[in-house]
């Protein structure tokens, strides 16, 4: 199948069933309702309803069989995104407790590791200075052998690196999901992103073609329901939103040749500002986990950006890095990573001195 079908296959799945699921979402209570939900930062004065990772899921799934051949790589991405869809389904019903929540996206980082996909090596950005023996730094050199049910290894550091990563890149776009259409539009750029960064390699390397064709197909599935999410949003993408394409994004950044840097610049606004939030929230004696108004996303309404303003700066960050990221050298990605965190750090602390938690307008 080309590329075109499976965007359009994939696209047309999520806008057909995003609706349908909003509607059974509030007949059968995944849904948002303000009254009940006392989050500090939600922003509706509506019940809206959630599940919105079913028709993204569902969308992919069906594009992915049809597009690429079945193995073990894809079993393990099918597996992982399935467990953490359900999770967000529970939590959407029942607000999980962070742990749990944590629990599920630790068990899908390790079924795609288990299947094989893993992070042998990284590229060493200061090679070119002199710095280091070679031009990439092996994760796969400490090994654990072990028989059971025949023989099996453990790569250490690689498993472990990717798994850490799985789960960070899974909270962040979960932190991500701000103002309405924000988080699945940056999702969207750092799949186009990761799809044309794959294709580079069509059609020499046949495994590159399959994650542009994975890529190709999340993309479409969030392009189909980020129009129903765009402001005023008629569905949020809830937990099962987010963690499966944080889940997606992290997996086919380390399938596509471990292009793990370009994926951290892409995303590198939202990613810092879950960072420097984390670390917000610890040094001032809070639960990392318990939410506040204090992002860049609730800051800037604070000073008067409307939702959709919000959602088109992020995207438009996203998009102007994911170009850049493309054309660079590994070096060149972590300068310009420094630069972003920088100017991103430096707007927030000038915020958050400025204006305090709790204001409201």
């Amino acid at each position: 199948m080309n590329f075109v079908l499976t965007l359009i296959i994939a696209f047309g799945i999520s806008f057909i069933l995003t609706p349908i699921t909003a509607t059974l979402s509030k007949k059968y209570g995944f849904v948002d309702d303000p009254r009940r939900h006392k989050h500090p930062a939600v922003l509706h004065k509506k019940i809206v309803p959630r599940a919105g990772g079913v028709p993204i899921f569902l969308a992919f799934l069906t594009a992915a069989i049809l597009a690429v051949p079945y193995s073990q790589h894809l079993a393990g991405i099918i597996l992982g995104g399935m467990i953490l869809v359900l999770a967000g389904i529970l939590d959407d019903k029942y607000d999980l407790a962070s742990s749990h929540k944590l629990l599920f996206q630790l068990l899908a980082a390790l079924v795609v590791v288990a299947a094989g996909i893993g992070i042998s090596f990284i590229t060493n950005p200061f090679y070119s200075f002199g710095i280091g023996a070679s031009s990439v730094i092996r994760l796969d050199t400490f090994r654990i052998i072990f028989d059971f049910l025949g023989t099996h290894s453990i790569v250490v550091l690689a498993d472990l690196f990717a798994i850490f990563w799985i789960v960070w890149v899974i909270n962040m776009v979960n932190f991500s999901s701000g103002v309405d259409g924000q988080m699945p539009g940056i999702a969207a750029v750092a799949l186009i992103v990761i799809f044309a960064a794959s294709l580079r390699f069509y059609p020499q390397d046949p495994g590159q073609v399959i994650v542009s064709r994975l890529a190709l197909a999340g993309f479409g599935a969030t392009l189909g329901f980020l129009i129903y999410n765009f402001y005023p949003a008629k569905i949020f993408p809830g937990d099962s939103g987010s963690y499966f394409l944080g889940f997606l994004i992290a997996v086919l950044s380390i399938a596509s040749g471990a292009k793990v840097g370009t994926a951290i610049l892409v995303m590198a606004v939202p990613l810092i500002d879950g960072v420097f939030t984390i670390m917000r929230r610890i040094v001032l004696g809070r639960s990392p986990f318990l939410g506040d108004r204090g992002h860049l996303h609730h800051r800037l309404m604070e000073i008067g950006w409307g939702q959709r303003r919000i959602a088109l700066f992020y995207w438009l960050l996203c998009a102007i890095l994911g170009a850049i990221a493309l054309t660079l050298s590994s070096f060149e990605k972590l300068f310009a990573g420094a630069i972003v965190a920088i100017i991103v750090v430096g707007g927030l602390l000038w915020l958050n001195m400025n204006l305090p938690l709790g204001v409201r307008k």
